[in-house]
């Protein structure tokens, strides 16, 4: 859909803003210039209700928008099938497959087009059926949210049109926010469908538009809005609204993410709002947060490429010996056309070169199986049914929050059991999240209130404890000033209601309210001061309400909210008392407020601050200054020159608060206890004796968070830390610090290898890390010479020597910078990155595997993670059971595809009744096949029938693999669980490394070399009676090529299932109705395959077999076709002159297709073919069996010695 939009420029001049040449300017009540020098910036121009501009103001430009349907599908029933076909085939494997179908339709190529396209066929439409179905449920998605009923004041364009919506409804598009029902002009939205967090969130109306409370109040409105372009940040927007009085010029105020209600959102707490439609549609920032992510690949899928790029070479050597030995072969007298195959006068003349290049591509098409598209369709079905064994996990289902683990997707199932370094959050990951307030510390004096947990005094609380002396009359006026503050520095809600949804805090108090709020650390804030004596009461019509010690309310109003971001990391409020009093008060931590103090007691509150934070509590300070009325006049101004720019609005928002927030006298400190999560310290624990390396990233200060790592056990008492801090680096150079760590812990444990440091010995030197944001900084920053590898690489190799790292201070790209830096190091290790906020999306997305813990602050992690979990606990299990099984189990699927490939090869093609003049190229295939040209003089002769090899892959050995990759358990769950260092043998992919891939390719190799020349050996001797057959010498069994490829086939059938099983260590009856079914289904294939078939008498041909392989065909008949028995035995058939066959009694089937005709049944009523299938199958399995055998007595493993004691199995 085209969308046209105006392009204006903004610049910065005194009488205000200009757009083009054509525009007058417009001027402003309270901006007299522009922020900044703002250049040329793209934004759009909204007429509210699509209402003209007052005559001088501006120029009516009408603009073209989408329409409000959101289109998350992909495809429309007309470009279904031309689309999805040209994404399937944008996959290398598919293309590959296309090619080698186009291959054998356009040129003669020794199997039919059926042999690939059937496959290839399969795969693409389960591909699509499957694709089809999701978008199908994308489709019924999106007509649901289109068909809802929108009001509309005046409805015409849809983009300027005024909107009303009712509580408890959607946003039907993104709105500015006009006005509400409530007095304040405020409303509360929940967002759970755009981020998931179920909390509530306050939006403000526009200032001078929050009084319309009718329809036709908001009817009257004679606006403009300019906004910047639609952009897919859920928490960022910038415009600015030009309300028209009168013929004065407009006021302009700013507009923000406070001022934009989203599309998805639902109102709650509020009777109705009337807003501006600005985003409709695909334009909307929920529509433009459909993207996906970045696709992960897992290392299974990159060693599975690999070894595929390793037989496509393998594919290559073939065709090419045996294109270079047919010519070879053909340079002989008598051989270059025999009689069962002289070449046309055109095919003389043909070019060498051409004819070459022909051959080598049906060579090409001929061992095109090597690689198996099945494979690919059995990956896929593996991952997707695998992952729901996660989502079935009661035990992983936590039953207080009432959630389970999610799956967002399963390509990196098996990345699981791969992982080496986890990088996780410390506030709601490894702690709770669930704030209890501890004590408040107000010049110098602590004090101590009842222990409130969830909104209740626990049974052994106390009253409150002033365990210092009590303040005096000086001191008095600060404490209380503390406790204002406190009341008033937020952005809590609260109802007069018992019910409300989302999540709430009741007081206690005898005033029914509850309190509202997105932030567990402000509700333990404002209800652990009231207990102190101060209670937050309500914001009504812009004025703070709280009741005093006294039980007096006290009125403030709002001014300005300077709100909270992680890189300030404080927030403060400007508010004005009823004796007419500017105050502005400020809470953050301590490394933000400390550095802006000018006066109060600095070292006590400091001293207490460091001293909970050493016990794991988390702090802020508190401080305020006094404005005078000239002081809130230039910050008035400040702060709106900021907020009405629509270009870098943030960066000036933080200039201006820098030079806000600063001369400020310091009132005291709070302390807040985080919980550890329930078995935090058991699942670290098992994980580092997993021989996995545990980070823990956090924005906290580094007493707080060192603290936090000792109760979960990440250091221990026995660990010796090392600071890489800013403090240290001031003293001493970077450089030096870290040559001093690095010679200090290589010194000790230079020769550590990595299951030995994170095995945690007791009798080596325990070495933990502690760095702090700046400090990264400086090691991440370049040098002057443009170089910063070497500090990187001593950071890099100091982290390698310490069991365990703690990074605080911590902004959200740092983190990602951390998993970054180790992620791309030179030993590429698998990494994992787990928490619960939106400042960990950032590493959730760079870490190899993402994992969201769905917690208080929101599901923003777990929406853009991999997988979610409820608990931290539970990564135990999801690591060390899930992953284990997953990463074993998608192991042996691809090295036994490639094992069963390295020597199936494609059914031959049909042998057609297309005319006497039509001839046929006979050819064969992979280990068996490619050793049979060399008994067939190279001429492509065919060893397996059509069918057979059709199903193969398909029917005859998919499903007892795939079972066996669903279901397979080595060893049982709880040892798993008891034991973690299992985890350790299938670390750094183990099992897909070159020397396993090697060993299984070779016993393929073996394997095929047993069922040929076994095959070959037991029947060499064949003679041919008198009516054309061979037999055989010994037991007189009619033999020839069918039955040769039959028997070769039937023993490799047997001997790939029956590896399988002898593989598989978790029995249950699905396996045996699986594998055994697949046998009998083999059989019974065959016997109906070669004997339910349609009698008849065909007297067009007959077959005959001459006395030697050089012998003439009768005078006067015309070859049709012409087969080939490895003893070198050809027999032919031929037409008869005149139609009439000179066999005319030998039945033939009329479909001359059925070549297998009565052949599975014959060989099976041989006792020579039944001993040779028994031998060969032993054959075939015995060198696996000694070298499990062997291995399992001279070198076991720690999987294998588990395995031989059943009692650990569970």
């Amino acid at each position: 859909m085209h969308v046209s939009v105006n392009s204006h420029r903004l610049c910065s001049r005194r009488e205000g803003f200009q757009p083009r040449s054509v525009l007058p300017p417009l001027t402003t009540s309270c901006w007299p210039q522009c922020a900044g020098e703002e250049s040329w910036v793209d934004s759009r121009t909204i007429y509210v209700g699509h209402r003209e501009p007052p005559p001088g103001a501006e120029a009516y430009i009408p603009q073209r928008y989408p329409d409000n349907r959101i289109v998350s599908s992909k495809y429309t029933f007309w470009n279904f099938i031309p689309k999805n076909l040209f994404e399937q085939f944008r996959r290398i494997a598919n293309f590959y497959f296309l090619i080698i179908f186009l291959v054998q339709l356009i040129i003669d190529t020794p199997t039919s087009p059926v042999t690939s396209g059937l496959p290839l066929f399969f795969v693409i439409t389960v591909t699509a059926v499957k694709q089809g179905y999701e978008d199908w449920l994308r489709h019924k998605a999106d007509n649901a949210m289109n068909q809802c009923a929108v009001h509309f004041i005046q409805h015409s364009k849809l983009v300027g049109d005024i909107v009303m919506v009712k509580e408890d409804e959607t946003f039907p598009c993104d709105l500015v926010f006009l006005s509400s029902s409530r007095g304040d002009g405020t409303c509360h939205v929940t967002t759970a469908s755009l981020d998931g967090e179920s909390s509530h969130k306050t939006h403000y109306a526009v200032q001078d538009t929050k009084g319309f409370r009718t329809e036709e109040d908001v009817d009257s409105l004679h606006a403009t809005i300019e906004c910047e372009q639609p952009q897919p940040d859920l928490y960022k927007f910038v415009g600015r609204i030009n309300v028209y009085n009168d013929l004065n010029d407009p006021v302009v105020r700013p507009l923000g993410s406070e001022n934009l209600l989203l599309r998805g959102a639902t109102l709650k707490n509020t009777e109705k709002i009337f807003g501006v439609a600005i985003y409709t549609g695909m334009e909307t920032k929920m529509a433009l947060n459909y993207q996906s992510k970045s696709q992960k690949r897992s290392a299974v899928e990159k060693s599975m490429n690999v070894f595929l790029v390793v037989y496509l070479c393998i594919l290559i050597s073939k065709a090419l010996i045996n294109t270079v030995l047919k010519y070879l072969w053909q340079s002989k007298p008598f051989q270059d056309e025999p009689w069962y195959n002289q070449k046309t006068e055109s095919e003389r003349q043909r070019n060498l070169f051409l004819r070459a290049f022909t051959d080598f591509l049906a060579f090409m098409v001929l061992f095109n199986y090597i690689i198996p598209v099945s494979m690919y369709v059995t990956v896929e079905m593996q991952k997707f049914l695998g992952s729901y064994f996660i989502t079935w996990d009661e035990d992983m289902f936590d039953e207080e929050t009432g959630e389970g683990p999610l799956v967002n997707t399963s390509d990196l199932n098996e990345e699981l059991g791969q992982v080496e370094y986890i990088f996780t959050d410390k506030t709601g990951t490894l702690t709770e999240n669930n704030m209890q307030f501890k004590e408040c510390c107000v010049e110098g004096h602590v004090y101590v209130p009842h222990v409130i947990c969830n909104g209740q005094v626990l049974p052994d609380a106390s009253g409150i404890d002033m365990i210092d002396s009590s303040p005096g009359v000086s001191g008095r006026e600060r404490e209380e000033l503390f406790f204002r503050a406190l009341c008033l520095c937020h952005t809590i809600q609260v109802k007069d209601e018992e019910e409300v949804d989302g999540p709430r805090k009741a007081l206690d108090s005898g005033k029914s309210c509850v309190y509202i709020s997105s932030s567990p650390d402000e509700l333990a804030l404002v209800e652990g001061i009231q207990r102190l004596g101060f209670t937050y009461l309500r914001l009504k019509d812009n004025h703070m309400e709280i009741l005093n010690r006294d039980n007096d309310i006290e009125r403030f109003e709002l001014l300005e909210i300077l709100s909270f971001d992680s890189v300030r990391r404080r927030m403060s409020v400007i508010v004005k008392s009823a004796a007419g009093e500017i105050y502005l008060f400020c809470k953050g931590a301590d490394s933000s407020i400390f550095p802006r103090v000018i006066e109060g007691k600095v070292d006590q509150i400091r001293s207490r601050v460091e001293r909970n934070a050493v016990e794991g509590l988390r702090t802020l300070c508190v401080a305020f200054k006094r404005l005078v009325r000239e002081e809130y006049e230039a910050i008035c101004k400040l702060l709106q020159a900021a907020k009405v720019a629509l270009r870098d609005r943030e960066k000036k928002l933080a200039e201006a608060y820098e030079q806000i927030e600063r001369d400020l006298i310091l009132l005291g400190a709070t302390a807040v206890e985080d919980r550890l999560q329930e078995k935090a310290a058991d699942t670290i624990e098992a994980l580092q004796k997993a021989g996995i390396k545990v980070w823990v990233l956090t924005g906290d200060k580094m007493e707080t968070a060192a603290a936090t790592c000792y109760a979960c056990r990440l250091f221990r008492r026995s660990t010796q830390l090392l600071e890489l801090t800013t403090k240290r680096i001031e003293e001493q150079s970077l450089h030096d610090v870290l040559f001093e760590l690095s010679k200090t812990v290589l010194h000790h444990s230079g020769s550590l290898t990595r299951d030995n440091i994170s095995g945690l010995s007791a009798d080596m030197q325990d070495y933990g890390l502690i760095i702090d944001g700046a400090a990264l900084s400086l090691i991440m920053k370049p040098r002057e010479d443009g170089s910063s590898s070497n500090y990187r690489e001593l950071f890099l190799e100091v982290c390698r020597s310490c069991s365990a790292v703690l990074c605080c201070r911590m902004a959200p790209l740092q983190k990602a910078q951390i998993v970054k830096l180790i992620k791309l190091s030179k030993e590429r290790p698998i990494t994992l990155a787990i928490g619960d906020g939106a400042n960990d999306v950032s590493m959730i997305l760079e870490a190899h595997v993402g994992i969201g813990v769905i917690g208080k602050e929101g599901r923003q992690a777990a929406r853009n993670s991999d997988y979610a979990i409820p608990k931290f606990k539970h990564l135990k299990k999801m690591l060390l059971v899930h992953g284990h099984f997953y990463y074993i189990r998608i192991s042996e699927l691809v090295q036994y595809f490639f094992y069963k490939g390295a020597f199936p090869c494609p059914e031959p093609r049909f042998c057609g009744d297309s005319g006497p003049e039509e001839r046929h190229s006979n050819v064969c295939f992979i280990f068996p096949q490619f050793l049979y040209q060399f008994f067939c003089g190279f001429s492509q002769q065919t060893l397996y029938d059509t069918a057979y090899l059709t199903l193969y892959n398909i029917s005859f050995t998919s499903l007892p693999i795939l079972l066996y990759s669903l279901m397979e358990q080595h060893v049982g769950i709880d040892t798993l669980k008891r034991d973690p260092s299992l985890y350790r043998d299938i670390a750094k992919n183990a099992l897909l490394r070159w020397r396993v891939f090697i060993y299984w390719t070779s016993l393929g190799v073996f394997d095929a070399l047993v069922f040929f020349f076994g095959t070959y050996f037991m029947f060499e001797n064949t003679t041919v009676t008198s009516k054309g057959q061979i037999v055989t010498a010994s037991t007189h069994m009619i033999f020839g090529n069918w039955t040769f490829g039959t028997l070769v086939f039937t023993v490799m059938v047997f001997t790939v299932t029956l590896k399988l099983a002898l593989d598989t260590h978790y029995w249950t009856w699905i396996n045996h109705f699986v594998i055994w079914g697949s046998l009998l289904f083999y059989i019974v294939f065959s016997l109906l395959w070669g004997g339910v078939i349609w009698y008849g008498f065909d007297k067009r041909y007959l077959t005959i077999t001459p006395p030697g392989p050089c012998s003439a065909p009768p005078e006067g008949l015309k070859v049709r076709s012409v087969s080939f028995t490895p003893m070198c035995k050809a027999s032919y058939q031929a037409w008869a002159p005149g139609g009439e066959g000179l066999c005319s009694s030998a039945p033939m089937p009329i479909l001359n297709y059925q070549r297998m005709y009565y052949v599975f049944m014959q060989m099976l009523s041989s006792g020579p073919a039944w001993l040779a299938i028994v031998l060969l199958i032993t054959a075939s399995l015995l060198p696996d069996v000694l070298k499990k055998v062997l291995c399992r007595q001279l070198w076991p493993s720690a999987t294998e010695r588990v395995q031989c004691r059943p009692s650990l199995r569970s």
